[in-house]
C-alpha cells in the first residue's frame, strides 16, 4: 500500500498519496490510500482533501484520474463535497436503528447491476439527447412522445404493439388510482374491492368520499357471482383488481377467473381498474384482464414495483380518448404530471434496454430471496416464489396485530392484516416484504428472528411509561 504524506500549502494541511506504478489502475490507489489514510487515522472527518487540479497536478496524472478516484471515494461514503469550499472527509455513517424493516413492498437490490453507474450513464444519455428547456418545463398532455411510446414499448409483453397515444404517464400508480377515482366516479359511490386489498385504494377512497364494498374471494381470487350480485345491489362505478401476485396475498388470478371478471364488466357496464404492478416480475402469469374487455378495463402499470420507486413513473393503459381526457383533467388537480426529468430517465432506460436489464436482475434477486424464505420459514412458508412479498397466515395462537407488536419489541417491521382490510373480518396474516433490506445477510438474519418468534407462543407484552 502507498505510503501517505501530509504537506503545508497555503496555510492547510494537504493530503498525497504515493503511487506505484506497477499498483493498479492510478484512480483506484488513490481511492485506496484514501480509505487507509482515514482508517489509521491519517486524514480524519472534516480534514480538507486537496482540489483536484492541484492533486492531479502533483501526482503528475490526469485530471480525470483524480476525478475518478474522488467519485470512487465518494461510493465508498469516505468524502463529501461542500460547495465551493471543496472536498472533505466524510463523518462516519452510523447506524440509529437497528429495524430491519421487512414491511416495505419495494424492489431488491439486484447483484451485479451497478445502479449507480447505470444512473449516471442514464442521466448522461437524457442531457445529451434532450432539449433541457423541455426537462424543467410542464407537460400537461400526460407525458412526451417520447414518453408515451417508451410506455407502450414497456407494455408490449402485457398486450404486444399499443397505439401511444392511448398511454398516459402519470407520477406513480397512487396517483393514478386517485385520478381514475376522481374522473370516473362521484362522492358516495361504491367502489368494489376484494376484503384484503392494497391500502392505497382505502386511502384515496376515503380522502375523496367514495365508499369500498368487499367482495368475497376464494384463492383464485374475487368470486365471480358475488361481483354480480354487488354489481346489481351497489351499482358500483369501479372494480378495483390487483390479479397478479396481489398485494398482500400474493394469490395470482388464473385465465379462467379473469376472462369472467372481465365478462362480468361488460354486461353490467362497470370500469375495471387492473392496478397490475407485479405482471413482468411473475413466473408466466396470464394475460391481463385487460386483453378481455378493452373497453372495460383501465390497466395501470408502475416501475416502482419492478425498478425502482425512485423513478415515480407509472403508465396507465386507456383506451376511450374523452375518458382520457377526464383523466388528465383529474390528474393534474393534485399532481399536475410525472416529474420531466424522470420520466426522461425511464424512457431512456427502457428504450437503450437498461430497463429490461434491471428488471431480469430484480426478478432473479427476488427468486433468491424467496427460496431463503421458504428455508427458513419451513411449513408457514406459503409464496408463490417470485414477486416482492409473502403472505404470512398465522397459528392460532398469535393474532397479527399481536404478532406485528412483538416483532417491533424484537427489531423487525412486518405490516398486519388489518392493514389491508377493505371491509368485514380481516385474516390472521401478516406481510412479509422481501426487498426493502438490502443486504442479504440481514434479511436472513431478520427472518430467522421471525422463525423464531413464531415458534413461541406470546407473552403479555406492556408498554413502557415515561
Amino acid at each position: 500500500m502507498s505510503q501517505l504524506r501530509t504537506i503545508q500549502d497555503e496555510g492547510l494541511p494537504v493530503w498525497m498519496p504515493r503511487l506505484a506504478r506497477q499498483g493498479g489502475p492510478r484512480f483506484l490507489q488513490i481511492a485506496d490510500a484514501l480509505q487507509a489514510a482515514v482508517a489509521d487515522g491519517s486524514l480524519k472527518p472534516g480534514d480538507r482533501l486537496p482540489p483536484q487540479r492541484q492533486l492531479a497536478a502533483r501526482l503528475d496524472v490526469d485530471l480525470t484520474t483524480v476525478t475518478r478516484a474522488y467519485d470512487e471515494a465518494r461510493r465508498r461514503q469516505l468524502l463529501e463535497g461542500r460547495g465551493a469550499r471543496g472536498t472533505y472527509v466524510a463523518a462516519p455513517k452510523v447506524e440509529l436503528t437497528a429495524t430491519l424493516d421487512l414491511s416495505m413492498n419495494t424492489p431488491p437490490p439486484p447483484d451485479g447491476v451497478d445502479f449507480e453507474d447505470m444512473l449516471k450513464q442514464g442521466l448522461s444519455q437524457v442531457l445529451m439527447r434532450a432539449d433541457n428547456e423541455l426537462l424543467m418545463t410542464y407537460h400537461l398532455g400526460g407525458g412526451s412522445d417520447s414518453d408515451r411510446q417508451a410506455g407502450a414499448t414497456w407494455l408490449e409483453p402485457m398486450f404486444g404493439q399499443l397505439d401511444p397515444a392511448q398511454v398516459v404517464v402519470c407520477p406513480g400508480a397512487q396517483a393514478a388510482i386517485a385520478a381514475l377515482i376522481l374522473a370516473l366516479t362521484e362522492p358516495g359511490d361504491v367502489i368494489l374491492a376484494e376484503p384484503t386489498t392494497y391500502p392505497g385504494l382505502r386511502a384515496a377512497a376515503t380522502q375523496l368520499g367514495r365508499r369500498i364494498v368487499a367482495v368475497e374471494a376464494d384463492r383464485h381470487g374475487m368470486l365471480p357471482a358475488m361481483l354480480e350480485e354487488a354489481c346489481r345491489q351497489h351499482k358500483p362505478r369501479l372494480v378495483y383488481l390487483n390479479p397478479t401476485l396481489q398485494n398482500p396475498t400474493a394469490i395470482t388470478m388464473p385465465e379462467r377467473r379473469r376472462r369472467e371478471l372481465a365478462g362480468i364488466a361488460k354486461r353490467c357496464d362497470v370500469r375495471i381498474v387492473e392496478d397490475d404492478p407485479y405482471w413482468l416480475l411473475a413466473d408466466a402469469p396470464p394475460p391481463p384482464i385487460a386483453t378481455f374487455a378493452p373497453e372495460q378495463v383501465v390497466y395501470i402499470s408502475t416501475l416502482s414495483k419492478c425498478l425502482t420507486p425512485g423513478l415515480r413513473v407509472a403508465f396507465v393503459l386507456l383506451r376511450d380518448p374523452r375518458e382520457r381526457e377526464r383523466f388528465l383533467v383529474a390528474l393534474r388537480s393534485f399532481a399536475l404530471m410525472a416529474a420531466p426529468l424522470s420520466a426522461a430517465l425511464a424512457t431512456q432506460w427502457i428504450l437503450d434496454g437498461s430497463a429490461e436489464g434491471l428488471l431480469a436482475g430484480v426478478r432473479k434477486e427476488a427468486r433468491l430471496r424467496h427460496r431463503m424464505a421458504r428455508d427458513i420459514l419451513a411449513g408457514r412458508y406459503s409464496g408463490l416464489g417470485d414477486g416482492l412479498h409473502v403472505w404470512l397466515e398465522l397459528p392460532a395462537y398469535w393474532s397479527s396485530a399481536q404478532l406485528a407488536r412483538a416483532a417491533d419489541s424484537e427489531g423487525i417491521a412486518v405490516t398486519p392484516a388489518e392493514a389491508f382490510a377493505s371491509g368485514g373480518e380481516s385474516v390472521n396474516a401478516v406481510r412479509i416484504s422481501l426487498g426493502s433490506i438490502k443486504d442479504r445477510a440481514r434479511l436472513r438474519a431478520g427472518l430467522q428472528r421471525l422463525s423464531h418468534l413464531l415458534a413461541r407462543r406470546p407473552e403479555s407484552f406492556s408498554a413502557a411509561v415515561v
